[in-house]
Formats: C-alpha cells, sequence, structure tokens
C-alpha cells in the first residue's frame, strides 16, 4: 500500500516516494504553506522537506506568485514585447521556436531547454531585470546551441532518470525507460537510475 504524506516522516521516506502534483498541494494546502496551489512540483517538495527537516512552514521561492492583467500572447507577441504576463502554452512556444528558426535556421531543440528557459526567465522577473521576448529568443537559441552537457537538475528525477538509463541501457528505447520509470515509481527507493538498477539485481537473485 502506498504511503501518505505525513509531518511525521522522514525525508528519506518522502525522497522514497512518488508523489503527484496535487497530492503534494493539498498537503501543503493543509499544513499551511503559503501558495501552495500556485507553486510548481519542485516547490512543492522543497517546502515540504523543509516542513520535514525543521517543523518551519516557509514559501520556498521569492517569485510572484500571482500576476493581474491581460496574458502577454493577448497582447500580441512579438520580439519587442516586454513579458509581464507570461504563459506557458502552445501559442508561445511556437511563436519562440519560430523566431528562434529565423535567426538560427535549422536550430535542433535539446531536452529539457524549455524547462530551463522557464527558469530563467523567472530568475530575471525575480531580479527585477525587465526583459522582452527577443531576449527569451535569444536565450532559447543559446541553451540550444549549447555543447556542453547541462547541469543535472537537482530536483528532476524523471528527466535524469530517462537521461541515465538511456545512457547507460545499450540499445534502449525511449519506450523501454518509460516503462522502467513505471517500475521504480512503484518502488520504495529513491528514485534515481542507480536504485533501479539495485531493485532490478536484488529481485533477480530472489
Amino acid at each position: 500500500m502506498k504511503a501518505k504524506l505525513s509531518k511525521s516522516m522522514t525525508v528519506d521516506e518522502f525522497n522514497n516516494g512518488y508523489w503527484y502534483a496535487t497530492e503534494l498541494k493539498d498537503f501543503a494546502e493543509a499544513v499551511g504553506i503559503p501558495g501552495a496551489n500556485k507553486l510548481r512540483k519542485d516547490e512543492l517538495e522543497k517546502a515540504i522537506k523543509t516542513l520535514l527537516t525543521t517543523g518551519a512552514i516557509k514559501s520556498p521561492t521569492k517569485r510572484a506568485l500571482s500576476f493581474s492583467g491581460t496574458k502577454d500572447p493577448e497582447r500580441g507577441l512579438r520580439l519587442s514585447l516586454t513579458v509581464k504576463v507570461y504563459t506557458n502554452d502552445n501559442e508561445t512556444k511556437d511563436f519562440l521556436d519560430r523566431e528562434a528558426q529565423r535567426i538560427a535556421p535549422g536550430l535542433k531543440r535539446k531536452s529539457s531547454v524549455g524547462y530551463r528557459l522557464n527558469r530563467w526567465r523567472e530568475e530575471q522577473l525575480t531580479k527585477g531585470i525587465t526583459i522582452t521576448y527577443g531576449d527569451l529568443v535569444k536565450e532559447y537559441i543559446r541553451l540550444n546551441r549549447a555543447e556542453e552537457p547541462f547541469k543535472r537538475i537537482p530536483h528532476g528525477r524523471y528527466i535524469n532518470f530517462m537521461s541515465d538509463f538511456l545512457a547507460s541501457e545499450k540499445g534502449a528505447t525511449r519506450d523501454q525507460a518509460i516503462k522502467a520509470w513505471e517500475e521504480l515509481k512503484a518502488l520504495d527507493v529513491p528514485k534515481d537510475y542507480r536504485s533501479w538498477v539495485m531493485a532490478r539485481g536484488s529481485k533477480a537473485k530472489r
């Protein structure tokens, strides 16, 4: 039976479980974490770990959790438009990709660039730096052109597992990686490739 989120659980117990965003939001709201319904999944996890470690209930981010005004796509997306009320929808994604292709024809998308672009945008706005959609396009191109491997995402368990699985399992397909991830989610172990391998080894010895 799957464990339930609790203030009495340890951080290891939390890390060994797999929690859906809705479960994290419900728990965070129940214990009083500020702005719980506006937080990303990684932010919810950070706030809950702080609670489990220190007993303190704190907001895990300094970024604005709510915006008022007309959404940027409704203002007419263009390179000179200042980023105010960003929406991570298909119209915006298509605009960024289309404008990037005009500047850098044949640009290939790298995995997890969208995630990193969103964190870059949030970081600039949190610092009070004004950016335009032209700035977003430039950063999008830079990220996709980067030759060095991206640093691992601290909380990106799915992304990191998929990357490690495909790199380590010779000839593995994405479908096989997804199936392995589903297996790992059900295990009471850390959600990383090494733990999956160890669990498979233990199962084979039985």
